[in-house]
């Protein structure tokens, strides 16, 4: 994503969210080397430089690990989530189907999130299979309690974006 006014719309778009549904961040230097450009989480909180950041869609994918963390867990969240806790790597498919959730609650294209950089060469595969309701990852959603599993509360709106 390019700098200027289309950046600058997409970040105040999740800024908002973030204050909405109580994500917490701050703007601060990082001077060490981070998993996504930009970004780090420390203790349970988005750690962000905008100078570094690269592709904001990235904020909101970091956001789905706090979001997914049952409240207990979030305050010692860091840096690299899978990477220091092997077992939230089952988390993975929950935090791409909240950020896609996000991304259309909060109007920008899924290929914001899902950009070219990203997902190991599958950001393209995953953005299509999200777009055409393919929700792989929705039974966890469900079991978390973030979104319905039936009714007329359908994916992707969402019961609670923080998983209690």
């Amino acid at each position: 994503m390019k700098q200027g006014k289309e950046r600058d719309f997409v970040l105040e778009r999740i800024f908002q969210f973030f204050d909405e549904i109580a994500i917490r961040y701050n703007f601060k230097n990082i001077e060490t080397e981070t998993f996504l450009p930009g970004i780090q989480i420390k203790n349970g909180s988005l750690q962000i430089d905008l100078e570094k950041l690269k592709y904001p869609g990235d904020l909101l994918h970091e956001a789905g690990h706090i979001a997914v963390t049952i409240f207990e867990e979030r305050k010692v969240l860091n840096d690299n989530v899978i990477e220091n806790d092997k077992t939230k790597a089952g988390d993975e498919m929950a935090v791409l189907l909240w950020s896609y959730a996000a991304a259309r609650k909060i109007g920008i294209a899924p290929e914001i999130v899902f950009h070219e950089e990203g997902y190991k060469g599958q950001a393209k595969w995953l953005a299509e299979q999200f777009e055409s309701g393919n929700y792989i990852g929705l039974p966890l959603l469900q079991w978390m309690g973030l979104t319905a599993s039936e009714g007329n509360q359908t994916f992707p709106k969402m019961k609670m974006w923080l998983r209690s």
